[in-house]
């Protein structure tokens, strides 16, 4: 990435000055500090009221003025981030930062949305495109803005040597790939553990809900299928890097994709719930949601309010999409949570020898579709792409040697499928039924939509396009020769809940098809994320017929751990072997007498997430799975692990119990040598958070000298919880955080402004503004701000009013 690092370098005595500059910094902001504006494009006059935590309430005169200005917003806060989301979604990052991005372009626009706009625009719902097109209109008028110099430049664009571009209604739909992926990846994980010769050895690594037995396709190989076979599905779908170059096609891994997807399902997901009245201090209803999501910095979540005659929404979304996602319009609330469909699928094609631009299609040779693009390059040649497509989807492969080739289907390629879209028209329903016809037409990512409303009702939704497969379980690639094709199911085929007698629901993506549900024959999904999170949400609701909005928040952040109970439960009924260690039998002493709460200070939290993380599947796999296959299984699934240890039967032996025995005490071993690497000999000064560790992280950071990198980069702090606890805090391989709580928002429904939300690190994209970090130490700590609703309420916590009137 040569030319960005000499973009930055030109650029960084003048960010340098500004930093040690103190009180000069608020004039380097790019926040808006001036009470009136004329924009050109909006209608009639607004206002915007932006509270002292940086929301911004929007007061406009017609629904297409309220949307504009929230790309308007949008574009002043966070035009970097949206800039970047645009860039990397439609394949055009090379033509702003260099050759190194160009074949990442190529990728992204594998899996664009190519179909009939008109069906597109349709299936959001009558509001989807009018929408879109106000807030484009939006962003427009501020990015012309900057082009023109009435607006400030953020630094980013400086650093990079880059600008922000024009956007086009379709790019806001067209773009799949910022949506949460499935199972492809484990597909191809699966695969190669089966090639290996044990598929039942998959099960340590991916653990199958409701239980079941994969099958290997008829018709397919497991060992044809390349590791590198979805190096351009991880391309399209990572997250920009801007880190020196690393990723040319010669360079790729795909190890280290494949490894990560194994935990996706326990990393990437969200807790909600809902309350009925019955239920609650108030008698009003109270609805939860706390979205877990990759962190950085920005956020990924925008808080907004948005006004006018005819609506009133506030909540958040992704700050590149109109709308929100999650809140409530003054009548309904609405929250959502991974619902773990499987959406994808690997087809693998046998080529005409005589012409590899045919497969394999039933008793003839099928022609794949070509599409032919340039891909603009900055200081360099234009590069001439082809990109081709079977019936099921984007060419991801090609094996000429052999003549085959690799496509994934996802729903991503089906009309209404771009990621949390969808909300455009259920944020607006009144009710229940309005509720469940916006469901209806809500198709990715596949979502536990949860309800609540005014009149005291609660719900349920399980919102997705799922495909339908007669004839295999979407567990492993399939041949794409016409044997396996998709159907869909209804919404109607799908569960829902409307006021249940328990007077709660909750959903934390784990395995809730109903009983009596047929998931068997209808093979819905498969891999769901472990069941802690909820067992814990459901314990405390269950135990507390008052339920308050403090609770509520507490429960959002409890450090409660209950995979960890079975875990320490297995330590209490085993006798450790005679010849463990003065070290062992002390950190088993240790875990016994804990009481499973992740908590900063905790010793046991730190022996623990060690151990079950690095070191206890690990020495399970090395006892009861193949040697050809262990590296294949990978990490393995803690979840998977306790359960076999639970147990205790054939699977570990002749002498289940003994060698249950000995992998505990080998891989407690293992867990305290590797801590007193990390945190000293002294065991009872161990602290989880000396480990644990939050910190987010800027795109730019990597390139940007160490004074701009304090600046882009918050924290880092010592941090509670764990993928396994409702207060969620997943972790890379060296302890930091990885993803969790994108934001939090517990809501009274009927008494709204009581209703309380937290972002972070902050609203703001401006790493200049006080809004950029000022929400993440409250966030850190389980604390909340109002969300306030009414407009006395917003006027009482405006901090800045911003007066916008039409442009001559």
């Amino acid at each position: 990435m040569r030319s960005l690092r000499l973009a930055a370098s030109a650029t960084l005595p003048y960010a340098l000055t500004v930093l040690l500059a103190g009180p000069a910094l608020a004039d380097m902001s790019t926040a808006v500090r001036s009470d009136a504006y004329s924009v050109k494009g909006l209608d009639q006059p607004a206002e915007i009221l932006i509270d002292h935590w940086g929301i911004a309430h929007i007061y406009a005169k017609s629904n297409r003025d309220a949307l504009f200005l929230q790309g308007y917003n949008a574009a002043r806060d966070r035009l970097w981030q949206i800039d970047l989301w645009r860039k990397r979604g439609l394949g055009r990052l090379a033509e702003s930062f260099g050759e190194d991005f160009a074949e990442r372009d190529r990728a992204a626009r594998l899996f664009l949305f190519r179909g009939d706009m008109d069906k597109e625009w349709a299936a959001y719902g009558p509001n989807a495109k009018s929408f879109a097109q106000a807030f484009v209109a939006g962003v427009n008028a501020y990015v012309s803005e900057v082009l023109a110099g009435s607006k400030p430049l953020p630094i980013e664009f400086s650093l990079s040597g880059s600008k922000p571009e024009i956007w086009g209604p379709e790019d806001v739909v067209r773009i799949r790939s910022h949506g949460l992926t499935r199972n492809v990846s484990s597909e191809v994980k699966r695969a190669q553990v089966t090639c290996k010769g044990d598929i039942d050895a998959d099960r340590l690594r991916s653990k199958l809900e409701p239980e079941w037995k994969p099958e290997v396709p008829e018709g397919l190989d497991p060992c044809i299928i390349p590791a590198d076979v979805l190096k351009d599905y991880d391309w399209a779908t990572d997250s920009v890097d801007f880190s020196p170059p690393k990723k040319k096609a010669e360079l790729y891994d795909p190890q280290p994709f494949l490894d990560k997807a194994d935990g996706t399902v326990d990393n990437i997901g969200s807790n909600n719930w809902v309350v009925a009245p019955a239920r609650t201090a108030t008698g009003r209803p109270i609805l939860a949601n706390d979205p877990h999501r990759a962190h950085s910095a920005p956020s990924l979540r925008y808080i907004v309010h948005l006004n006018s005659p005819d609506m009133s929404v506030v909540g958040a979304g992704e700050p590149a999409l109109p709308g929100i996602s999650i809140g409530h319009n003054g009548t309904i609330a609405f929250g959502l949570t991974i619902f773990n469909v499987d959406q994808e699928d690997l087809y693998v094609y046998e080529l005409n020898p005589d012409n590899p631009n045919q497969y394999k299609y039933k008793d003839g040779w099928e022609d794949m579709k070509t599409v032919e693009e340039t891909i603009q390059v900055r200081d360099g040649e234009p590069r001439k792409v082809s990109l081709k497509f079977t019936r099921h989807g984007p060419v991801v492969k090609t094996d000429d040697e052999n003549h085959r080739a690799f496509a994934v289907r996802s729903v991503w390629m089906e009309p209404g499928t771009s990621a949390y879209f969808g909300s455009s028209d259920y944020m607006t329903a009144k009710n229940w039924n309005e509720f469940l016809t916006a469901m209806n037409r809500f198709y990715a990512p596949s979502e536990n939509q949860v309800y609540a409303d005014t009149q005291g009702n609660i719900g349920w939704v399980a919102a997705a396009m799922t495909p339908a497969r007669k004839n295999w379980d979407g567990l492993l690639p399939i041949p794409g020769d016409g044997r396996y094709e998709w159907g869909f199911l209804k919404r109607d085929d799908l569960p829902s809940v409307y006021n249940p007698a328990e007077g709660w629901f909750a959903t934390a993506n784990q395995m809730n098809l109903p009983e009596g549900y047929p998931a068997k024959e209808r093979k819905v999904g498969f891999e769901w994320a472990d069941p802690s999170r909820y067992q814990r949400i459901a314990q405390v609701l269950s135990a507390n017929d008052k339920v308050t909005l403090a609770d509520s928040m507490k429960l959002q952040n409890d450090d409660v751990n209950l995979l960890a109970e079975r875990a320490v439960k297995l330590l209490k009924a085993v006798e450790l072997p005679a010849d463990a260690s003065a070290e062992v039998k002390q950190a088993a002493e240790m875990l016994r007498n804990w009481n499973a709460s992740n908590d900063i200070d905790s010793a046991p939290a730190a022996i623990y997430e060690m151990w079950i993380s690095q070191h206890l599947p690990k020495a399970l796999i090395a006892r009861v799975v193949p040697e050809a296959a262990r590296k294949a299984v990978g990490k393995g699934s803690g979840t998977a692990t306790i359960d076999m240890l639970e147990a205790a039967d054939e699977s570990l032996g002749k002498d289940p119990e003994a060698t249950r025995a000995a992998i505990l005490s080998e891989s407690l071993a293992s867990a305290v040598t590797a801590l007193k690497e990390r945190l000293g000999n002294d065991m009872e000064k161990w602290r989880w958070g000396d480990l644990h560790r939050a910190i987010f992280n800027h795109s730019l950071s990597p390139v940007v000298s160490k004074a701009m990198q304090e600046q882009l980069t918050v924290g880092p702090w010592a941090m509670s919880g764990s993928s396994t606890t409702p207060h969620a805090a997943s972790y890379n391989s060296d302890f930091t955080l990885m993803s969790g709580a994108s934001f939090r928002m517990v809501l009274d429904v009927g008494g709204w402004d009581n209703s309380r939300v937290i972002n972070t690190p902050g609203q703001s994209g401006d790493p200049f503004s006080p809004h950029y970090r000022d929400l993440a130490p409250l966030w850190l700590t389980g604390d909340y701000v109002p969300l306030f609703y009414s407009r006395e309420a917003v006027e009482g916590a405006a901090a800045t009013r911003i007066s916008l009137t039409p442009a001559k």
